[in-house]
């Protein structure tokens, strides 16, 4: 008996409900003869994996890094290819000639899990739902994670942060957010968030609090590496004050990231330099 093809579209459908990405890339046009008449279709996945063909090597190995940006910005682009007489041959079509190929992202909503619902817990929840997010809000108080005082959808769940995530679905479109009520659950909330495959880790608080705990996980064996996806403080510097003020900054961040359009503010760029700093030290004392 012979093993199904892979379907394509089974794949899209799985990967929407995994909360991972990918794209999907179609030939909508070849000019030149070409030996097949379907629309050829490939799936790239956010782990570099890939289901079905648009040809030979040739135009697969320069389509990758497009692919992985369609990903990262969530907007789908035309891309054409001039092939020259060995590339057409190796693609099937005569005497050289242009493949023209549609690429478009595959992602599921993304999903925002928040660790701490207090204030800004609540005012970010309240604004990252009517913007599209699926939203977890996690704390240890029974009377604030509370799902009265969430929107309607929203998963509430009362844990202890050190299990928070740990039986959460977290992928490459997953974005997690650490505003509990003090450096301690800061702390123990970042070391679980840093070890999951999520986008964007944010953590409130000052340069100094923040530093404190980039230091002190390093000293727990942790690496620079682990925190490749950490943005602290977070937000968009708009001179937010008050928590409902900061819920539409650290909204709009989450919104950029999700869009590829955000850079790192000078604040975050900071814990970034003192990152390299320590990975730096770490080295030094390994040689």
């Amino acid at each position: 008996m012979k093993n199904r093809p892979v379907d394509i579209f089974e794949q899209i459908v799985q990967i929407r409900a995994s909360g991972r990405r990918a794209a999907l890339a179609t030939i909508v046009r070849r000019v030149g003869s070409a030996p097949r008449k379907d629309a050829a279709r490939m799936l790239i996945l956010d782990d570099g994996s890939s289901v079905g063909s648009v040809g030979g090597g040739c135009v697969e190995a320069q389509i990758w890094q497009e692919a992985h940006e369609v990903m990262e910005t969530g907007q789908p682009r035309f891309v054409s290819y001039e092939l020259n007489e060995d590339d057409a041959e190796n693609e099937g079509l005569i005497c050289g000639g242009r493949v023209d190929i549609f690429l478009e992202p595959i992602m599921s909503d993304p999903n925002l899990t928040i660790l701490g619902a207090g204030h800004l817990g609540k005012a970010t929840a309240e604004l990252a739902v009517n913007v599209g997010f699926n939203v977890t809000v996690i704390d240890d108080r029974a009377s604030f994670a509370s799902a009265e005082r969430f929107p309607d959808g929203t998963r509430v769940l009362v844990r202890e942060f050190a299990q928070g995530l740990s039986d959460l679905e977290l992928g490459s479109n997953s974005f997690i957010l650490i505003v509990t009520r003090g450096h301690k659950h800061d702390l123990i909330a970042t070391e679980t968030a840093i070890q999951t495959p999520a986008r964007y880790v944010g953590l409130v608080g000052s340069r100094r609090k923040i530093k404190l705990i980039v230091e002190t996980l390093i000293e727990k064996g942790f690496t620079p590496q682990h925190f490749k996806n950490l943005f602290a403080p977070i937000g968009l510097e708009i001179g937010s004050e008050t928590p409902e003020e900061i819920a539409v900054s650290v909204v709009a961040e989450l919104i950029a990231i999700r869009k590829g359009r955000h850079e790192r503010s000078s604040k975050q760029e900071f814990i970034m330099k003192v990152l390299a700093g320590l990975g730096s030290e770490q080295k030094a004392l390994k040689s």
